[in-house]
């Protein structure tokens, strides 16, 4: 609401909403407090939100009238106890197959998402609509990178011309820069792609140097799970991208201690538990 509203400091009780433009409140938004008052007598300010529930044409001769300023409509799902029960049922199912290794992941998770379409839990129109798409392509285009970089030979190169010019014979070392370049390019890759592509390199240093490569795996492993300063390492930071409203800077700030703070933690760890 506009603070020139003539809706300014009147309830909608004064108003009459209903009588006069055929409009029920549902809700209303101030600076994200909860309102313990009743909505039929809470005089309105400039900046509340309104909820309202009406025809569009009623709902537009009431912003006019009011100086309002109209957003996206919404729809509003009543909750169902008995879907809630259903999908509960299935979720707990498939995590049940899972654990007892009945099938895999994939299998288990796939089949309950078709049981909530068979027993119109979710339609499936809605779930094709729900997914993510980005999320899905984005690692899908960027596995053949690894496969192409383990093929042709330019992880093998990368691998000695790392060994060579920057780590000599130092296993350590080596340990410290497979992390660092790890938890970089997972900043700008899809973590799956970037765990597929470290891990050529990481057995090729492991195997130029002539120790074990399980130290360097794992660094690869723990690393490419750390992608703290983009949206773009990992799927659950895409998906909350938009709908939390975050923008690309955003995720430094808080990431870059924790990008300091896991190999400062991870190294000496994998360097004690699995020794080059």
């Amino acid at each position: 609401m506009r603070p020139t509203s003539p809706l300014f400091g009147r309830t909608i009780g004064n108003i009459r909403l209903r009588d006069q433009f055929g409009l029920n409140m549902l809700a209303l938004s101030r600076e994200g407090r909860q309102q313990l008052v009743r909505l039929h007598a809470l005089p309105i300010r400039a900046g509340d939100l309104l909820l309202l529930q009406g025809s569009p044409a009623e709902a537009a001769e009431f912003a006019g009238q009011f100086g309002l300023v109209p957003l996206a409509r919404r729809a509003i799902t009543i909750p169902s106890p008995a879907k809630a029960l259903g999908v509960s049922l299935i979720m707990a199912a498939s995590v049940l197959i899972c654990a007892l290794g009945i099938r895999p992941p994939a299998v288990a998770f796939s089949g309950g998402v078709v049981a909530a379409a068979v027993f119109n839990i979710v339609p499936a129109r809605r779930m094709y609509d729900a997914i993510d798409w980005p999320v899905i392509v984005l690692p899908g285009a960027l596995m053949p990178v690894a496969g192409a970089m383990a093929t042709s030979g330019a992880a093998d190169w990368l691998a000695r011309g790392l060994v060579d010019t920057l780590t000599g014979e130092n296993a350590a070392l080596a340990l410290v820069l497979v992390s660092g370049v790890t938890m970089c390019l997972s900043d700008f890759m899809d973590n799956a792609a970037t765990a597929a592509v470290m891990c050529t390199i990481a057995v090729g240093i492991a195997q130029r140097m002539g120790v074990r490569a399980d130290p360097y795996l794992m660094a690869v492993a723990i690393a490419a799970s750390c992608a703290f300063l983009t949206p773009i390492g990992h799927q659950s930071d895409t998906l909350i991208l938009g709908p939390g409203g975050f923008r690309f800077g955003d995720y430094w700030r808080p990431g870059l201690p924790m990008e300091l703070l896991v190999p400062a933690v991870s190294i000496p760890v994998l360097l004690v538990v699995w020794p080059p």
